[in-house]
């Protein structure tokens, strides 16, 4: 999905950018092991303080209650934040023996402390690590533990609806039956939940199954009762009643293993009018399943590895990297679009990849000694090991190489797709929710080999794979928004059409004078879903999760 400065209020029915953020509730249990003992006739009387930070400052969050004398603590008190994927959300635990009655953090001994970002205790799910003193010498043996646990409903239920002998309602045919499923809301009055498809010319329909969330049918309490309405439809709006009735979650779960439910559709109306009335036709559910609805969170506490690969444009159309004209120049706050790229997404993807260790490719270059035109080199010259450790790795394997490559062209992607695309198509192999991978790649202009990364892209949609592209300098990047199919289905030159939309451009000139955390979240915001689609899509639920 390409990048949309500005914009205004969103059209009907369009949410607004920031819903498409992933944003969920996670709840934190803290505990400690081996805590200095500060008192001298008993033992610590810990607690612990969550600090988040905030415009560089650390602000207090919430704290636990007080362990009394012991220095193993598990806090009953958990820590409820949200969890923000395209942030790094920086946390400080500090843990203190209360001596006082007061709330003043300075009245009470110091126990330790650890700081980290909240995605690294997300993608562990679990983590246990020293306490340091205020001068980052070990706080004796003591440790504490963290863990993670995503905090929402995200159950839904999957509903199977027939009908039988409904009236007939039309005049020179039968009915057109739909039905409609109502909760009580809060005022007291019944709230439209789901409205089924039509059913034309017949008394006997068999609708669709469908799936909601299940706090939207019944806020989670499975005994609510659940009013179904049903109706023949007419094309100027006002529906013939044909008959309701009520039920709830926990009866309805009573359709399973092929033993259908039966209901009367009752018309009241009809009903006192006439004595030997019965009914008005009967609705049966054939099947009610309740399943959960993994998230991207429940993919990564589940395990799930986010595997990051850097591809950089070292083309000559990015000019000399010793004039200050050139995209490749580094200034002297040693920097450039090119690492700023790195950094904005390296950042944040680096969390939840447990070793840390990332590919970085170049392309566009000749390379010594023969001077050949490469379009796929580790920029740390070492082919069997193009790693790099973290995104400092990456950031000094592109400053160093830059004085040894001549920058040449042309401008081709589709061999760095196709490389991690290998890797990807590896990972189907596992047929487990444990590997995704991210491919960065920073170009400055027009891509040369159009039809054969068009077939890369539509190959590697197929794969658990992702592709940020941001553009640098102020080229036409027309090219790009093709490749990022929100407008169309993104078709190779065979016809072939991609499975799923994998390409997410952002022209880096719209962010340089914004806050560098805007580029990560504009760069980052559709990979959440794009992961999720792609595991729902395959049948693989996270890797660690319990049973549906």
């Amino acid at each position: 999905m390409a990048y949309t400065p500005g914009g205004g209020a969103p059209a009907a029915g369009v949410a607004p950018m920031g819903s498409q953020y992933c944003v969920c509730k996670v709840e934190l249990s803290v505990s400690g092991q081996n805590l200095l003992d500060r008192d001298v006739t008993s033992k610590s009387d810990p607690f612990c303080v969550l600090f988040t930070e905030n415009d560089g400052r650390w602000m207090e969050y919430d704290r636990t209650e007080t362990a009394v004398n012991n220095l193993n603590p598990a806090f009953s008190k958990k820590f409820v934040l949200d969890y923000h994927f395209e942030e790094v959300q920086k946390l400080k635990f500090a843990l203190f023996d209360q001596d006082k009655s007061s709330t003043q953090l300075d009245e009470h001994d110091f126990l330790g402390q650890f700081s980290c970002s909240l995605g690294t205790i997300v993608s562990s799910k679990k983590i246990t690590r020293p306490l340091l003193l205020m001068n980052d010498k070990p706080a004796g043996k003591g440790l504490i533990t963290i863990a993670a646990q995503e905090l929402s409903d995200n159950q839904v239920i999957t509903l199977s609806l027939a009908g039988r002998k409904l009236d007939k309602k039309d005049l020179f045919g039968k009915s057109d039956p739909f039905l409609e499923l109502y909760k009580p809301g809060d005022d007291g009055k019944w709230m439209l939940v789901h409205r089924t498809e039509v059913i034309k010319y017949t008394l006997d329909p068999v609708w669709k199954p469908f799936t909601v969330p299940l706090v939207s049918l019944c806020d989670g309490d499975l005994e609510k009762p659940i009013q179904v309405m049903c109706y023949d439809y007419d094309n100027d709006g006002g529906h013939d009643f044909i008959g309701e009735f009520q039920t709830s979650v926990s009866q309805m779960c009573g359709a399973r293993d092929g033993v259908p439910l039966e209901f009367e559709c009752i018309n009241p109306k009809k009903q006192r009018k006439k004595k030997n009335y019965k009914n008005s036709g009967i609705i049966i559910l054939r099947s009610c399943k309740i399943n959960r609805d993994y998230s991207f969170l429940d993919y990564i506490l589940g395990g799930c590895q986010l595997m990051f690969t850097v591809g950089i444009d070292f083309t000559a159309s990015n000019g000399n990297p010793l004039d200050p004209s050139s995209l490749h120049y580094i200034n002297p706050m040693g920097t450039n679009e090119y690492l700023s790229a790195i950094w904005a997404v390296g950042q944040i993807i680096q969390d939840y990849d447990s070793d840390k260790m990332f590919p970085a490719l170049g392309f566009g270059a000749q390379l010594p000694p023969d001077w050949k035109v490469s379009h796929e080199f580790a920029i740390n010259f070492n082919p069997t090991n193009p790693f790099c450790s973290g995104v400092d790795g990456i950031a000094q394997a592109y400053s160093a190489c830059l004085p040894h490559i001549r920058f040449y062209g042309p401008t081709n992607f589709s061999p760095i797709v196709n490389h991690v695309a290998r890797f990807a198509a590896q990972a189907t192999q596992q047929q487990t929710a444990t590997q995704y991978f991210i491919l960065l790649i920073i170009t400055d202009g027009v891509i040369s080999d159009m039809e054969e990364t068009r077939h890369a892209v539509v190959q590697a949609s197929k794969l658990p794979m992702s592709i940020i592209i941001v553009g640098v300098g102020n080229a036409d990047f027309a090219a790009m928004e093709f490749l990022d199919g929100d407008s169309r289905t993104l078709r190779s030159h065979t016809g072939e059409e991609a499975a799923r939309d994998i390409v997410q451009f952002v022209p880096f000139r719209e962010f340089r004078n914004a806050a560098k955390e805007t580029l990560a979240k504009a760069v980052l915001a559709e990979l959440p879903q794009q992961v999720v689609q792609y595991f729902k899509h395959k049948n693989l639920p996270p890797t660690n999760s319990e049973p549906a």
